[in-house]
């Protein structure tokens, strides 16, 4: 695979299946590279083959009405400028109804259960900023009074709220707003009834500093409000058919870093799915739809375990069904009124998805949308491998390009760290391999899919530690397993927390002779004061915040140590990082050539935290050739 490859994807998400189960509505989405933009269409599947249902360019989120004659979803525009809002048209096609005009538009929408009703989300400016054109905003001094202000991948949050919105189907009625106010809500579902939605919000007088969620819901005929349950780590609530309801978290607040998991909420939240010790919603993947998707008493959930993503039925009693499982990984999944069928995206590591229906056990894959990219472009496929490390099973895989030749590897750190690599698509390994590199990659301690004491192995003393053991441990094995791996041409990269250990790593071990290290976390002291999530993350996971005890920080920190550094680095960052500002780029780019150490720093503009997978598609492009441009310097054969 080439980097000029992103153009012939077609990758389908958000898969919907209909009430009666004869038909799926499903997003797709292709990246353009002359246009430099994604352009989203809605595709239905009517029982004998699929075909493109709206005209885009940026159509998302379909949803069945409850009768089937209908869908809505959320129409964009050709620009950026033009936000999504509310749309409805026929099952059987026609002209879509645009029925919102939310200034700065719509992120999720739900039917009610008689179909007479629309929740949706919607975003507005604050008084302040309300009345204002898009120069006087851009000119205006911004006065913050709270935290945080900004988020990553959201842009300024301190001059705008959102709200839940009742939207009538019909365009009868103006857009309501339920739940005006100061605070934000996301996450709606509505009461069987019909008589309210639920949402969570944040409403701590300190929530910037005290991790947490709680969940409300609002009478959409009074427009009372009321907390449903004690402050916990909640999100996506949802609707067990007899009104009972249930939640995604943990009744802790500021459990994070812990496993997903499905709780019953009552008096006592019970924990359906806890005792499977994984978590029943990727953090890894953009999971779409997210959440329990129910048929009676029971509900279906997706569950991640050692790089998979399979599908599991969960009874009232907590007892667990495992109906779709493989080398392979479900990135969303709905079910019909019969509770028979399942619509479901699946991708593997050298199928970027299709759509599938399960039935009664049996499943079929319904879509050929990447057939031209898999008979054109050649995959790589990977080996699975364990590696024992600090007494505990690592998972890992090699991607090792057919041939006899040595190869010069590249080491893969991954994320979060509360993610994990596995058995789904992914772009980057296989543009590697196709450049020639042997792939290594792992999830070491602190990943997710192995289980809570996995996940929580990095937290505290374990930062730095266990997981530059597992990944070392990694590296090794894969040089003993895979004689073609040249152990004089190795190269190490990551991105974000992936971006930290490559940075602290390449200080402590001289063997790499290449690193890119990405929109990392370099500086645990200045993160934890410019981070969208910096008044917790540190807390979360070194054990102390800036206050406590700037010195334990710092020493957790690569900037501490990044005076030792020798291998070449190349410094990846987007200029707009609210998660990891691009500060913590700056600084290790100063040291380094303050040190005399080969470095390059490229910056990208416009763009976020999540560049290499959501960035415009010619930066992503740009991306991957600075990537491979860097590397072939470094680890030619006489490099």
């Amino acid at each position: 695979m080439k980097s000029s490859d992103l153009a012939r994807l077609n990758l389908p998400s958000d898969p919907q299946i209909s009430p009666d189960g004869t038909r799926v509505a499903f997003v797709v989405t292709r990246p353009d590279l002359d246009d430099d933009r994604y352009y989203r269409t809605i595709w239905v599947w009517d029982g004998e083959s699929a075909r493109a249902f709206t005209h885009g360019p940026a159509d998302v989120n379909p949803r069945w009405s409850p009768d089937g004659r209908s869908l809505a979803f959320l129409r964009g525009g050709e620009t950026t400028e033009l936000r999504p809002q509310v749309a409805v048209m026929p099952a059987g096609g026609g002209e879509a109804r645009i029925l919102t005009d939310i200034p700065l538009g719509c992120e999720e929408l739900e039917w009610s259960p008689d179909g007479t009703g629309i929740a949706a989300v919607g975003l507005t400016y604050t008084d302040e900023w309300a009345d204002l054109d898009d120069a006087e905003r851009g000119r205006r001094p911004r006065r913050v009074t709270d935290v945080p202000f900004r988020f990553d991948n959201l842009g300024w949050t301190h001059d705008r709220k959102r709200h839940v919105w009742l939207v009538d189907p019909e365009g009868g009625a103006d857009p309501r707003c339920l739940t005006e106010g100061r605070y934000d809500e996301r996450f709606i579902a509505w009461r069987p009834d019909g008589m309210a939605v639920a949402f969570a919000s944040d409403r701590s007088p300190r929530k910037a500093f005290e991790d947490g969620m709680d969940l409300f819901e609002v009478d959409i005929e009074k427009g009372e409000q009321r907390r449903i349950i004690e402050r916990g780590s909640w999100a996506f609530p949802s609707f067990r058919p007899d009104g009972i309801l249930h939640a995604i978290g943990d009744p802790v607040p500021g459990s994070w870093p812990s496993l997903t998991s499905v709780w019953r909420i009552g008096e006592e939240p019970v924990d359906l799915t806890g005792h499977l010790d994984r978590n029943v919603f990727s953090m890894t993947l953009g999971v779409a739809p997210r959440g329990p998707q129910w048929h009676g008493q029971t509900f279906f959930s997706v569950l991640e375990d050692s790089g998979r993503v399979g599908v599991i039925r969960v009874h009232e009693d907590g007892a667990v069904d495992h109906l779709v499982d493989g080398d392979r990984v479900v990135k969303g999944l709905t079910v019909d009124a019969s509770g028979s069928r399942l619509a479901m995206i699946i991708s593997s590591p050298t199928d970027p998805g299709e759509v599938y229906l399960w039935e009664d056990g049996e499943e079929r894959c319904l879509t050929d949308l990447n057939a031209a990219f898999r008979a054109g472009v050649p995959m790589c496929e990977p080996e699975h491998f364990q590696v024992v490390s600090g007494g505990i099973e690592v998972d890992a895989w090699a991607l090792v390009p057919p041939g006899e030749d040595r190869l010069p590897v590249l080491l893969n750190i991954h994320g979060g760290p509360a993610s994990q690599y596995g058995w789904g698509f992914f772009d980057e390994f296989q543009i590697f391999a196709g450049a020639g590199y042997a792939v290594i990659a792992c999830n070491p301690r602190g990943s997710t899919g192995r289980g809570l004491e996995h996940v929580r192995g990095v937290v505290g003393d374990g930062w730095g530690v266990v997981d530059v053991e597992d990944v070392t441990n990694t590296i090794e094995e894969a040089l003993r397993r895979y004689p073609r791996l040249d152990p004089e041409r190795i190269g190490v990269m990551g991105g974000s927390y992936g971006g930290f250990l490559t940075a602290w790593l390449i200080a402590r071990d001289h063997r790499y002779r290449s690193a890119v290290v990405e929109r990392a976390l370099l500086s645990f002291t200045s993160f934890a004061g410019t981070s969208d999530i910096g008044s917790t993350f540190p807390k979360i996971y070194a054990g102390v915040d800036l206050v406590d005890d700037p010195n334990v920080l710092w020493e957790k920190s690569p900037l501490g140590t990044a005076h030792l550094i020798q291998t070449p680095t190349l410094i990846l960052h987007s200029e707009n990082d609210f998660r990891c500002p691009i500060e913590q780029a700056e600084q290790l780019f100063m040291i380094l050539k303050r040190q005399e150490v080969e470095a390059e720093f490229l910056r990208f503009p416009g763009e976020g935290h999540e560049l290499s997978r959501s960035g415009k598609p010619k930066h992503r492009q740009e991306r991957f050739d600075a990537i491979l441009d860097w590397h072939a310097r470094q680890l030619t054969t006489n490099g």
